[in-house]
């Protein structure tokens, strides 16, 4: 088990996204595979995919803008090794969800694969939102 502070790139990743931290783009590949789905909830989410590293910094904006424009504050962070460069991630966090304007708590499942230091898979599960 890897904890919130390991050298893992998807902890990397998600911690200096909670930083706001934009070099957060180092740990993500050229070719990076990603897509956020939503268990159970009516939001559009068709535009939270990418392949590449251009759409990704598009998309990463307008999650800025429209889901977390007030930041995140991540609650836990652990990950599991699946094979070599394969992680399971179960990532909790807490934020004011700019589209439905009020605070929430979510918990996400998230498959990433990793190679030289960098992200080329994303899969993000978000299973619960918890309205405070």
């Amino acid at each position: 088990m890897y904890e919130r502070n390991s050298a893992i790139a998807i902890h990397q990743l998600l911690n200096r996204f909670e930083q706001g931290d934009m070099t957060l783009l180092e740990f993500i590949a050229e070719d990076i595979d990603l897509r956020i789905d939503h268990y159970k909830d009516d939001a559009d989410t068709c535009w939270q995919q990418c392949k590449n590293k251009a759409d990704f910094i598009t998309l990463l904006t307008r999650l800025g803008q429209d889901i977390f424009p007030k930041g995140t504050t991540i609650k836990s962070l652990n990950s599991q090794p699946l094979g070599p460069g394969w992680y399971c991630t179960t990532f909790c966090q807490s934020f004011w969800y700019g589209l439905a304007q009020k605070d929430v708590d979510s918990q996400t499942y998230i498959i990433s694969h990793e190679s030289n230091g960098q992200i080329d898979y994303f899969r993000e599960h978000v299973s619960t939102l918890v309205y405070s």
